[in-house]
């Protein structure tokens, strides 16, 4: 994990010592938010005089605040630009105040990281930007992003990776070469949604990778069979399957619905229009869409207009518990599904 030594010196002069500094570059990073036992956890402690010393510090100097949840008990929030400032992160979102969902998966999610101090994590948008568009080749299209309007006279503005899940680079199994590694952090909500929702705006990315690895982030091992299934549906038959063939099936089917043409649903129909509906958006698709409705063009130019795309991506999907701070991940005897 990147904790840069001049910026633990500007900690330091803020009056905390080295643990304390390299364990609040690590919030202010990636979390904005943390409880006392994962504080212990980072450095390694047990409870006592030190995190209570810690805790009074971080509240005297109004560099946090605290509030009782109810399953978590006192939750700290970094908000002050006082600590942000010196260490060149006071545009980071971890400032601001945020729902009770959000902080439950920044939680989640600095439990990932202190189990995995080990990994090279990319900490900013740009970083992340960097590495696919200038080590990868990918378009910048094709990242996952986000549109916030602007003020009055202003531009809109287009930010990338705004989720800021853990992506690094390592190895997907070992003595293998490193590969990017992504993820999505549950908070423990009990809902496939915000998974749902995070994978089909990276999509378009994952179909630029040649090989990548995936994690299921969560607390509780309650819906890790149903993330599975999901990512293999949604992502690896995708990547695997003769993409012309599915663009066929998707043009074939969508004119049956929209002709009224099913007397009786069709489950396994509706379900793949619905998937195909998310993966082949946009012009080049409806017009490909139009041109095949009106009989300009038939099966054999749609599949040499497609002939260049060759599935064969090496995907690895892994699910990882971080319940009180226990991470599979770290295990011999981790879960995972390869779906190279």
């Amino acid at each position: 994990m990147k904790v840069p030594s001049s910026h633990v010196e500007s900690l330091m002069r803020l009056g905390y010592t080295e643990a304390e500094a390299r364990f609040l570059y690590v919030v202010a990073t990636h979390s904005g938010y943390f409880t006392l036992r994962q504080y212990l956890q980072f450095i390694e402690a047990h409870r006592g005089k030190r995190s209570s010393v810690f805790a009074k510090k971080v509240l005297e100097s109004g560099h946090a605040s605290v509030r009782d949840y109810l399953g978590y008990g006192g939750v700290y929030h970094v908000f002050s630009r006082t600590l942000y400032g010196p260490i060149d992160k006071a545009n980071l979102r971890n400032r601001r105040q945020h729902s009770f969902e959000f902080i439950r998966t920044r939680l989640v999610l600095l439990d990932f990281l202190i189990a995995h101090p080990d990994f090279d994590y990319l900490e900013s948008e740009q970083e992340k930007v960097a590495l696919f568009c200038e080590k990868l080749g990918v378009a910048q299209e094709f990242l996952p992003a986000k549109v916030y309007e602007g003020g009055l006279g202003s531009r809109p503005t287009v930010r990338y990776f705004v989720d800021k899940f853990p992506l690094f680079l390592a190895p997907s199994v070992p003595s293998f070469p490193p590969v990017v590694t992504l993820s999505y952090v549950d908070s423990g909500a009990g809902s496939m949604v915000g998974f749902e929702t995070h994978l089909a705006a990276y999509q378009p990315l994952l179909q630029q990778l040649r090989s990548f690895r995936f994690l299921y982030i969560s607390p509780s091992n309650g819906l890790f069979a149903r993330a599975t299934e999901r990512f293999r549906k949604t992502v690896k038959t995708p990547l695997e399957s003769d993409v012309s063939s599915e663009i066929l099936r998707y043009f074939q089917i969508r004119k049956r619905f929209e002709e009224r043409r099913y007397v009786v649903p069709v489950t396994a129909d509706f379900e793949f229009l619905n998937e195909a509906r998310r993966r082949f958006h946009g012009e080049r698709f409806e017009g490909l869409y139009a041109s095949w409705q009106s009989g300009a063009i038939g099966e054999p130019e749609l599949r040499r207009e497609f002939s260049q795309i060759k599935p064969g991506s090496s995907v690895f999907f892994e699910t990882v518990l971080v319940a009180q701070h226990r991470s599979t991940l770290a295990s011999t005897e981790r879960k995972r599904v390869n779906v190279a």
